[in-house]
C-alpha cells in the first residue's frame, strides 16, 4: 500500500461497535478519526442464545451510521469483525446478512484465540520496541482475552468465555453492588479463568498489560481520583471495590472519569478484573493504547503481501502437521490456478488474485485429511478445517476452505453449499478438476485444453480437449465423464468436448 492510503477496522464487540480509520505513513498507522457507540448486543442474547430484534436493530443502526462514513473506501481498505455474542449467537446469519449490506462491506466473526492475536498486534504496534516479555489482557463483554508475547510476536493465546456484559448480568442484574454479589462474580470468574493460571503464571511475563473498555474505563476511574496515571493496582482496585459498595447501585455512582455507558456493566469488570489479578499473582497493570480494531489496521497491511499474510503460514503449518503430500498438494494448486485464470471472466486482477490465493490453499490442504482415513479424507480434512486453531482466519473464510477440501470429490448432490455463489462454484469446479487431471499424481498434460464459463446468467462449463487426448489419457478421460454426471446433480451443467 502507498503511504497516505487510508484503512478502517470496525469492531463489533459485546458492549461496543467501533470504527478506527487511519491512514498508513511509512508502516505506521495514524488515527485520522474514531468512533464508537454502546450497543450492548452482548445484553440482547435471549434463553436460547439467539439475538433478540432489538439487539439486532441497534447494531444494524450503529453500522449504518459507520457505513456512510465509509463511503468511498475500496474493500482491501477495510475490515470489519465480530466477537463473542456474533459467536454465540445462533441466528448470527439472520443479523450478518443484513448487516454486511447495510455497511457495504463483509463481517468476519473470528475465534477467540484469532480475537486474541489481533488484539497483541494492536497493543504491540503501540508500545516501544523491547524485548519484555508481555502479558495483554483484555476483557470484553463476553469474553476475556489472554496473550503472552514478546515484541510483535504472540506465544500463547486464549479466550475465555467471561466479561463485564455477561458477568454483570449474571451477578448484578439488578443494578445494586453487594459484598456477596462481588463475592459470588469473583470466584465464578475464577472458576473460568482456572485454566490459565498454569499458562500465564508469574515468571512467564515480565510486564502486564490491559487492553480496551474494562481495564480503560478503570485506569481512568483511578488516575481521576489521583492515582497513577495509566496504572491499575491492587490497592486502586480494593479502592474501587469499596467505593463501588457504598455507593451501593450503578445509578448512583459517581465518579470522575467513568463515561456513562460504562455504568451498567462495571460491576462484572471489576469483579472479573479482581479475579485476573487475583489468580496470575499481578501487582499492578499498565493501560494499553492499542486494542483489537488496531490490530486489524495492521492485518490488512499483512494480507497485502502473501509473503506476510499469516493465513499462509497457516496453511503451511496445517499442511506439514497432517503430513500432506507437498509435491501433489502443488501440483494440483498449480493446475486449479491455471484453470481459473482460463476462465476468468471480466473480474477485476485485484479480486480475482484473492479468489486464486484461496483456492491454492484449498488445494493445499485437499488431502490433510488422509492421516486419518483413505476413503473418507475429504471429510475427515473439512472436519479439521471447521475445528482448527487456524491463526489469520475469520470462521467464515476457514468453513469456506473447509467445503472446498469436502466438495473436491465425491457426490455434490450432498454437498451443502450455495450453488448460486458463482465464484464458489467455479472455485469448486476448478479444484475438482485439477484433482482429476493430477490423478495419477505426475503433472498432467494441458496442451490444448480450455476451460469455458457460460455467460451471466449461464450456469454452464464447457472443458475443450484436443483431438486424441481421450485416447492418450483413458483413465483421465473416464474420470472427466464421470465428472460430467456428478454435475447433472445441481443446478450447473458441465460439457467436455473431444474426447
Amino acid at each position: 500500500m502507498q503511504n497516505g492510503t487510508r484503512l478502517a477496522a470496525v469492531d463489533l464487540g459485546s458492549n461496543s461497535f467501533r470504527l478506527e480509520i487511519g491512514r498508513l505513513d511509512h508502516g505506521q498507522i495514524h488515527r485520522t478519526e474514531y468512533l464508537k457507540e454502546t450497543v450492548r448486543q452482548g445484553n440482547g442474547l435471549d434463553a436460547d442464545r439467539n439475538l433478540t430484534p432489538e439487539a439486532m436493530q441497534r447494531g444494524w443502526d450503529c453500522l449504518a451510521r459507520f457505513g456512510e462514513r465509509l463511503a468511498g473506501f475500496k474493500r482491501t481498505q477495510v475490515r470489519a469483525v465480530a466477537t463473542q455474542t456474533l459467536r454465540e449467537a445462533r441466528n448470527r446469519e439472520e443479523f450478518l446478512v443484513r448487516a454486511h449490506k447495510i455497511l457495504g462491506f463483509p463481517i468476519d466473526v473470528i475465534s477467540g484465540r484469532e480475537e486474541a492475536r489481533l488484539i497483541y498486534q494492536g497493543v504491540a504496534h503501540m508500545l516501544p520496541q523491547s524485548d519484555e516479555r508481555r502479558l495483554v489482557v483484555d476483557i470484553g463483554g463476553r469474553s476475556t482475552e489472554m496473550i503472552l508475547g514478546k515484541g510483535l510476536d504472540a506465544t500463547a493465546m486464549e479466550s475465555y468465555r467471561v466479561g463485564s456484559v455477561a458477568w454483570s448480568m449474571k451477578y448484578f442484574s439488578d443494578g445494586q453492588f453487594s459484598p456477596r454479589a462481588f463475592e459470588m462474580a469473583e470466584i465464578a470468574a475464577k472458576a473460568v479463568l482456572d485454566e490459565a493460571v498454569d499458562a500465564y503464571r508469574p515468571g512467564t511475563w515480565d510486564v502486564a498489560y490491559g487492553s480496551s473498555g474494562t481495564i480503560g474505563a478503570v485506569s481512568d476511574v483511578l488516575t481521576a481520583a489521583g492515582w497513577p496515571a495509566g496504572l491499575v493496582t491492587r490497592e486502586g482496585l480494593d479502592w474501587l471495590l469499596d467505593r463501588l459498595l457504598k455507593a451501593q447501585s450503578a445509578d448512583r455512582l459517581k465518579f470522575d472519569g467513568m463515561k456513562d455507558d460504562r455504568r451498567a456493566v462495571i460491576g462484572g469488570g471489576v469483579s472479573v478484573l479482581r479475579a485476573v489479578f487475583d489468580l496470575l499473582d499481578i501487582e499492578q497493570m499498565e493501560a494499553a493504547q492499542g486494542a483489537l480494531r488496531h490490530g486489524v489496521l495492521y492485518d490488512l497491511l499483512d494480507r497485502e503481501q502473501d509473503l506476510t499474510d499469516l493465513r499462509s503460514t497457516t496453511v503451511q503449518r496445517l499442511s506439514s502437521k497432517f503430513n500432506a503430500d507437498v509435491t501433489q498438494a502443488e501440483r494440483v494448486s498449480k493446475v486449479s490456478r491455471y484453470l481459473f485464470l482460463m476462465a476468468r471472466t471480466g473480474m477485476p486482477i485485484a479480486e480475482s488474485e484473492r479468489f486464486q490465493r484461496k483456492l491454492e490453499w484449498a488445494a493445499q490442504l485437499h488431502e490433510i485429511g488422509s492421516q486419518i482415513s483413505h476413503s473418507d479424507y475429504h471429510k475427515h480434512g473439512a472436519y479439521i478445517l471447521d475445528n482448527a486453531d487456524a491463526p489469520g482466519f475469520a470462521l467464515p473464510e476457514l468453513h469456506r476452505l473447509s467445503l472446498l477440501v469436502l466438495g473436491h470429490r465425491g457426490k455434490l448432490r450432498k454437498l451443502e453449499v450455495d450453488f448460486e455463489d458463482r465464484i464458489f462454484v467455479q472455485q469448486l469446479l476448478c479444484l475438482r478438476l485439477a484433482v482429476i487431471l493430477c490423478h495419477a499424481r505426475r503433472d498432467p498434460d494441458l496442451k490444448g485444453l480450455q476451460l469455458e464459463f457460460g455467460a451471466e446468467p449461464g450456469q454452464l462449463f464447457v472443458l475443450n480437449c484436443r483431438p486424441g487426448w481421450g485416447e492418450a489419457f483413458p483413465q483421465s478421460a473416464y474420470l472427466l465423464h464421470e465428472e460430467v454426471l456428478a454435475w447433472q446433480k445441481t443446478p450447473w451443467t458441465l460439457i467436455v468436448s473431444g474426447l
